[in-house]
């Protein structure tokens, strides 16, 4: 599911339309002065688009930390267009295994909790990373939004791949990340998704 081919897509598809709607809306909700000398962490961050916006408005130095090695090559060309070489690095490391990740003042979690079964003890990991503002976002937790999800399960089954999508409940993944100190500021959503924005 998450190649070269899946990178390369998503690398055109910001050069040509910029960040989605609800992506925007995430990145609203991180108050500019908050950025001034801020450390940004993107975790699951693929070709690292937030954490790249965040830079932009006055944040110091990104990190994507990922599983995928796939993505890191066009990673690093975002950074160049973008003129951030050098203020943003890309390391292969797991969040809830032993590899260590430094914590950050901003941590991102963008559609990615989803896509594990442990989504609610990585969204605690991604809180207790966090010096300041945690942003996720994860699937609506409504009754059709979970029967479609078990039909997407049912293609991939069929297709004999290991990728499955999860919905995990919206109060559990913030009281997670409550867990940890922090406090649930604001949220929004739009179709599918929904976001939460907590600081500490």
């Amino acid at each position: 599911m998450f190649k070269a081919r899946t990178a390369r897509r998503g690398l055109a598809h910001y050069r040509k339309h910029g960040l989605p709607e609800l992506e925007s809306a995430m990145l609203a909700c991180v108050p500019k002065e908050s950025l001034d000398g801020a450390r940004v962490l993107e975790i699951g961050g693929g070709i690292g688009v937030l954490q790249v916006e965040l830079l932009e408005r006055g944040a110091d130095r990104g990190e994507i930390v990922e599983l995928v090695a796939a993505y890191a090559s066009y990673a690093a060309e975002l950074a160049r267009e973008k003129g951030l070489e050098g203020r943003v690095t890309y390391r292969v490391a797991d969040v809830l295994g032993t590899d260590h990740v430094d914590p950050a003042d901003v941590v991102l979690l963008n559609r990615v909790v989803c896509c594990s079964p442990d989504g609610i003890e990585l969204t605690g990991a991604a809180a207790q990373l966090t010096r300041g503002t945690l942003v996720l976002s994860f699937p609506r937790d409504a009754i059709w939004i979970r029967a479609a999800m078990r039909l997407l399960n049912a293609g991939q089954w069929f297709l004999r791949r290991s990728f499955r999508v999860f919905v995990h409940p919206s109060a559990a993944l913030v009281a997670s990340a409550e867990a940890q100190g922090l406090r649930l500021a604001e949220r929004g959503e739009g179709g599918l998704w929904e976001f939460a924005v907590l600081r500490r």
